[in-house]
Order: structure tokens, then C-alpha cells, then sequence
């Protein structure tokens, strides 16, 4: 009868979604509705006080609005575009060099800002109308920038993980330097696509102006500045010189000194930053106490505790359930909000994860990967929808169509993290023996 009740609530849970109620609202109500039901309005009222009161007391929550922050004072410096206008020297020779530029330029940017809206709104105003302007292709043009924006979530600082680490408790410092070896393979992997695909049909990305070897190093230092930041804040975390939370503040007070000293921040722009900053963060605090509900109401009904029971015997393969867990977060992907499709799977899945023996370090990397899979894919694939909205004359059919290949090299990605985990694992591991 309980079991009926929690499936019954997630049911009406995925039809608010549905119908448009924001993902942390649906999920406070369902989860405030569960314990009300079972243990009245008193307790209910009291485990959303605790949940709310225990999540803004985290030392550890302090680093989620400084690193938003810290991404959206580099987004307001317009630091990308001197990183841009580097990589167009080295790179836009290449068949497909914009292209190629733009996704370099997106796993650079994604280094410092952990957002890929951002990421997509900074890139698209500089590639398209360089694109547009030799000739490429507008599906490949759109889809390779909708895509390498994608980076940014897997990129440290990623803000998703550090929502990850804060749910799970997990080392966010573990989970950035797990990221940066498959962030940057992954990387690779779409410069090459577009690079065969565009040596096999030039017409699709013609190569783009020619400078000398003079101009390409004197344009180097314009890189000074991401890569500054990012050997700051990710080394100083890798050394250990930091903690993941301070490292946020250290990020925060680098970017402002330095934007100040470029001349590149205003007091309008920076009111900007912390404007938006805060939008951000209320949004995801507030999906992560409506987690944090849901999960303890799904914890008193034993559901949680019957499906570790079901994939914790012997007899299930663990990566025949990872081969599930792909399959379902692509449908899930495909319908809902790509902070909707963790938070609502996490509570069930995270403890079978656990359970059949993989590292939480290594499940968040596999979570992030799948994200950026979600935020790609026909029909609710919120990146491809806001390139859609940034270049309208594109058909949104188009953009899908032309992100297939990238969300094949994905699920690629994904095949490798799983049979080597090493790729992820290594760099923590390294990180542990120091």
C-alpha cells in the first residue's frame, strides 16, 4: 500500500513537470504530500524546515554561489572573446577551423565558468556570423557550438557537480579533477569529427584566414588570462593547497582583481554578475532541498531499499544495469529537464551504484556525460532549444539532426569511461597518494 503511494505520487510529480510547475517546487510539494499523508502535517513541515536547514549550513554549499559567480564574472569581463581570437589564429586553417575553434574555445571557457548557457550565449554572437560569412554549413556550424557548450558542465568548475557533491556528499575537489581528463578527451573527440567530416566535404566548413607564425605567437597571450585562473583554482585544489570551498572565493577575488585591472568590469556589469548569480543559485538550492524531500519521504516507504535489494543480487550484471541506466536517462533526457532527470533518478539510483561497487567519483562523471547527452536531444533539449533562439533562421529539425553524430561520440565516451574506468579515476587516485 505505501510502495502504491510513493508510485502514485511520482506519477503526479512527472505530470506537474509536465504541466510546467518548476522541478523544486513539484518535487517539495510531493515529498511535503508523502510525509503528510504518512506521519501527518506536524513532521511533514518539520523535515522541510531541517532539509532547508540543513543544506544552507553546509560549509560545503558556500562553494556553489561563489563558483556561479565566479562563471558569471568572467561571462560579463568578456575574457572569451581574447581566448577566441587566439585559437581562430592557430586553428581556423584547419577544414572546419571555425568550427574546431569554437569548441577549443568552449572547453577553455567551460574551464572558468562551469556553464554552459553561458558558454553558448558568449560563442554563438562570435562563430555564427564568422561561419555564416565562409560558406559553412548552418547545421554543423549550430550543432558543433551546441555541442562543445555542453563541455562546460564537465569542464571544472563544473557547477553540476558541485550540486553532485553537495547531494551526495561527495568531494567536489575529487569530482573537478575527475572531469578533466574525459572533459578533454571528449573535447578532442568532436574536433576530430568535425575535422574528417569537413576534409570529406569541404563545402561543409571551408578553412578560414591564414595568419603568420609571427601573429599566432604573439596572440598567445591572450590565454594568459582562463589559463591563469583555471592553474589557480584547479591547482591549487589538485595540490592541495585549498579546499574546493576556498578555491571558490580565491577564483572569485582572482577574476575581479584581474577584469578590474584589464579594464573589462564595470560596476554595471559586475551588479549583472551578482544579480544573476543569485537567480542561479536560488534555483539550484531549492532543487536540491526539493531532492533531499523527495528522497527521505521515498526513504520511509522502502522503495529505495527494495530496488538495492533486486540490482544488488548476484545475479545482475553492474554494467548491464550502467547499459539501463544509459537507456533510461536518454528517454528520461528526451522528456524532461536535465536537473529534473538527476535529482529525480538519483535517489534510487545512487544507492545501487554504491551498491554493485562503483565509485561515486566515477558515477558523477557518468551522470554529467549523460546531462550533456540530455541537453542535446530532441524534443526538450534545452541547449539545442536556445541555439534555436540565438539563430533563428536555422530549422530546430536541423540542429537536432546535425547533433546526432555528437551525441554518438558521447555515448562513445561513455563506453570508454566504463570499460577503463582509469580515464576518470586516474587523476583522483593520483591526487589521494600525495
Amino acid at each position: 500500500m505505501i510502495s502504491l503511494l510513493a508510485v502514485g505520487l511520482l506519477v503526479l510529480m512527472l505530470i506537474f513537470i509536465g504541466l510546467g510547475v518548476p522541478i523544486a517546487w513539484s518535487m517539495t510539494i510531493i515529498g511535503f504530500t508523502g510525509y503528510w499523508i504518512l506521519q501527518g502535517s506536524g513532521p511533514a513541515l518539520t523535515q522541510v524546515y531541517l532539509h532547508a536547514m540543513d543544506k544552507s549550513s553546509d560549509i560545503f554549499f558556500v562553494s556553489l554561489p561563489l563558483f556561479v559567480l565566479m562563471g558569471q564574472l568572467v561571462y560579463h569581463s568578456r575574457l572569451a572573446e581574447d581566448m577566441y581570437d587566439c585559437i581562430y589564429k592557430w586553428f581556423g586553417r584547419l577544414p572546419g577551423g571555425l568550427a574546431i575553434t569554437s569548441t577549443i574555445g568552449a572547453t577553455g571557457f567551460g574551464s572558468v565558468t562551469g556553464s554552459s548557457v553561458a558558454s553558448i550565449s558568449t560563442f554563438t554572437p562570435m562563430s555564427m556570423p564568422e561561419m555564416k560569412r565562409y560558406g559553412y554549413d548552418t547545421g554543423l556550424a549550430t550543432a558543433s557550438i551546441a555541442s562543445s557548450g555542453t563541455l562546460a558542465m564537465l569542464i571544472p568548475p563544473s557547477i553540476i557537480m558541485v550540486a553532485y557533491g553537495i547531494w551526495t556528499e561527495t568531494s567536489i575537489g575529487s569530482l573537478f579533477v575527475a572531469g578533466i581528463i574525459p572533459g578533454l578527451l571528449l573535447s578532442f573527440m568532436f574536433c576530430v569529427y568535425i575535422y574528417m567530416q569537413c576534409k570529406l566535404y569541404p563545402h561543409k566548413g571551408p578553412v578560414g584566414q591564414k595568419f603568420s607564425i609571427k601573429e599566432k605567437f604573439i596572440s598567445l597571450y591572450k590565454l594568459l588570462p582562463i589559463l591563469s585562473i583555471f592553474a589557480i583554482v584547479i591547482g591549487g585544489i589538485y595540490g592541495g593547497v585549498f579546499t574546493s570551498t576556498e578555491a571558490s572565493g580565491v577564483g572569485v577575488f582572482c577574476i575581479t582583481v584581474l577584469s578590474v585591472a584589464m579594464r573589462r568590469l564595470s560596476l554595471e556589469s559586475f551588479k549583472n554578475a551578482l544579480y544573476d548569480s543569485c537567480k542561479t543559485t536560488g534555483m539550484i538550492f531549492a532543487i536540491i532541498v526539493g531532492g533531499y524531500v523527495t528522497a527521505g519521504f521515498l526513504n520511509i516507504t522502502g522503495i529505495s531499499e527494495q530496488l538495492i535489494s533486486f540490482f544488488g543480487t548476484e545475479s545482475v550484471n553492474k554494467y548491464v544495469f550502467i547499459l539501463l541506466l544509459v537507456l533510461m536517462y536518454l528517454f528520461l533526457g528526451a522528456i524532461l529537464d536535465t536537473w529534473a532527470m538527476v535529482i529525480l533518478t538519483l535517489p534510487f539510483v545512487y544507492p545501487i551504484i554504491l551498491n554493485l561497487g562503483f565509485s561515486p567519483i566515477w558515477f558523477g562523471v557518468f551522470i554529467v556525460i549523460m546531462m550533456e547527452i540530455a541537453t542535446i536531444t530532441p524534443p526538450v533539449g534545452i541547449i539545442a532549444l536556445m541555439m534555436h533562439d540565438l539563430v533563428p533562421d536555422v530549422p530546430l529539425s536541423k540542429i537536432f539532426l546535425n547533433c546526432v553524430p555528437f551525441v554518438l561520440i558521447g555515448l562513445l565516451l561513455v563506453t570508454l569511461i566504463t570499460i577503463f574506468p582509469e580515464i576518470v579515476m586516474y587523476l583522483p587516485e593520483l591526487q589521494q597518494k600525495r
